[in-house]
C-alpha cells in the first residue's frame, strides 16, 4: 500500500455487527470512538498507568485498521466493526466514565508502533482471565501497574522493547488512498511510486509478477506488464491500467503478505522512489525524469530560501534552468543550469535526507513527553545549513505567532537522531 503517514480522523465509521453480517454503520468523531470502547472494555477504577496503557492499545489498534484500509480494501463503506471477535467492544449510546474521558482528550492523537516503521501498531488485547492473547492482558496490565510500571513499561511488557510512542499525530479528515483516477503508461508521482513498491512486495508471494526496478515514479512499460500479471492472477481486467479495482486488490494484497493488519507484521518502512541518473537533462528536454528533478527541487525549495519553488510539469523550461543554478551555486557546483551525473547525484542525496525526516516528523512529538519519539532531526543540504536551523518540519512551535513575530534561531532545539 502507498506510505501514507498516519493521521488521526476526525470521525470513524464503526460497522454493528460481524463485518459479512447486515448491520447498521454509525459514524462518530475519534475520541468519542476511544472512548466509547475504552469505557466498555476497562474499568474506571484502575491505576492511572493501567488505563493510560489500555486506551494507547485501543487507539492504535483502531488507527491500524485506518492505516491499512482493512476494511474498504475488502470493499466495505466502515473502518472498523463493534464485535471482539474480529475488532474491539462499542456500544453504541452508551455512557462514558469522566476520568477515561479526560485521559482520552489528553492522548487521543498519540499511538504506538515497532520503532523504524510506519503503520500503527495492531495492538491485540484480551481481558487475561477468561480469554488470553499474546497481545496485552487487561487485567494484566492492572497487575504491573499496581507493582508501579508505567504505562510505556506496561506495553513494553505485553509487546516488546521496540515500542515507540508517537505524540501529536495531526488530526484531518478521513480520505482513501486511491489517487482519486486511474494511473497507466506515462503517469507520474508518488502515486506511481507506491504501486511499484506495492507490486514489488507481492511478486515475493506471486512470482509470476515480474519486479520493477528501479522504482522511479514513472509508469513505464516494465510497469505496465506488472499490473498486467497482477490483474491477470487476481482476475481483474488485464489492461495495465490501474483502476480503483485494482487499487486496492493491491492493498488488499500487500496488507495481507505484510502482515501489516497482525501483531507480527513485518512492518512497513518508509520508502521512496530509487532515482537513479537517467543521462544528462537541459532546457527543452521533457518527460518522467524532468518531473523528477523537478519535484525534488520543489520540495527544497520549502527548506532553502534562496531556491525558487517551481511547479513540477515534466517541461525544463526556464524556470527549472534557473531553479538548477540556485541549487548548484548553493552547494558549490558549476551553475550552468544542466543536470549532469554530479548535479543528479547531489540533489538526489539532499531530497532523499529532507523527504525522509519530513514524512517522519509529520507525526512526531510536538513537544517532547516521556519516552515519546523527539520531534526534529538535524538534516542539511551539502554546502547549506539552513535545515539544521530552520525547523520547517510541520510542528507546532509551542507558542502563539502574532503579526511582529520573528524567528529566533538561538531558541530552536535540533534533536540529533
Amino acid at each position: 500500500m502507498p506510505v501514507i503517514i498516519p493521521y488521526i480522523p476526525n470521525t470513524i465509521t464503526v460497522h454493528l455487527g460481524p463485518p459479512d453480517q447486515w448491520a447498521e454503520n454509525v459514524t462518530v468523531s475519534f475520541p468519542d470512538y476511544v472512548k466509547n470502547v475504552a469505557s466498555s472494555e476497562i474499568y474506571p477504577t484502575w491505576e492511572p498507568a493501567a488505563i493510560r496503557a489500555n486506551i494507547l492499545a485501543i487507539i492504535s489498534f483502531a488507527l491500524n485498521r485506518v492505516y491499512t484500509e482493512f476494511y474498504p480494501s475488502r470493499g466495505y463503506d466502515f473502518q472498523i466493526t463493534s464485535t471482539t471477535a474480529y475488532d474491539q467492544k462499542f456500544i453504541r449510546g452508551r455512557n462514558v466514565f469522566e476520568n477515561i474521558s479526560q485521559v482520552v482528550d489528553e492522548i487521543f492523537d498519540d499511538y504506538i508502533r515497532r520503532q523504524g516503521f510506519v503503520e500503527p501498531l495492531a495492538a491485540k488485547f484480551c481481558n487475561g482471565t477468561t480469554t488470553t492473547c499474546d497481545g496485552l492482558s487487561q487485567w494484566g496490565s492492572q497487575a504491573l501497574a499496581q507493582e508501579g510500571y508505567n504505562s510505556m513499561e506496561i506495553l513494553r511488557y505485553y509487546y516488546g522493547d521496540d515500542i515507540e510512542l508517537v505524540v501529536d499525530a495531526p488530526v484531518q479528515d478521513l480520505h482513501l488512498s486511491y489517487p482519486g483516477a486511474p494511473l497507466q503508461r506515462h503517469s507520474l508521482g508518488l502515486d506511481v511510486a507506491s504501486v511499484q513498491n506495492m507490486l514489488n512486495r507481492i511478486s515475493q508471494n506471486y512470482p509470476a509478477i515480474p519486479k520493477i526496478f528501479p522504482t522511479t515514479g514513472v509508469f513505464d512499460e516494465n510497469t505496465e506488464e506488472a499490473v498486467k500479471a497482477f490483474q491477470r492472477i487476481f482476475s481483474l481486467t488485464p489492461d495495465g491500467i490501474v483502476g480503483k479495482a485494482t487499487w486496492y486488490k493491491m492493498v488488499y494484497l500487500y496488507v495481507g503478505v505484510a502482515r501489516l493488519a497482525e501483531l507480527v507484521s513485518e512492518g512497513q518502512r518508509i520508502y521512496a522512489a530509487q532515482l537513479q541518473y537517467p543521462g544528462v537533462l537541459r532546457e527543452g528536454d521533457k518527460g518522467g525524469e524532468v518531473w523528477i528533478v523537478q519535484y525534488m527541487l520543489a520540495l527544497l525549495a520549502q527548506f532553502e530560501d534562496t531556491l525558487k519553488p517551481i511547479q513540477p510539469d515534466g517541461d525544463f523550461g526556464p524556470a527549472t534552468t534557473q531553479a538548477v543554478r540556485q541549487y548548484q551555486s548553493l552547494t558549490g557546483l558549476t551553475p550552468d543550469g544542466i543536470v549532469g551525473e554530479q548535479t543528479w547525484n547531489s540533489i538526489y542525496r539532499s531530497f532523499a535526507q529532507a523527504d525522509y525526516f519530513l514524512r517522519r516528523d509529520t507525526v512526531r512529538a510536538q513537544a517532547l513527553r516521556p519516552d515519546a519519539v523527539p520531534a526534529m532531526a538535524a538534516i542539511s543540504i551539502p554546502g547549506s545549513d539552513s535545515f539544521a536551523d530552520t525547523p520547517r518540519l510541520g510542528q507546532y512551535p509551542g507558542y502563539h505567532l502574532d503579526r511582529g513575530d520573528q524567528d529566533q534561531k538561538k531558541g530552536v532545539q535540533i534533536w540529533q537522531m
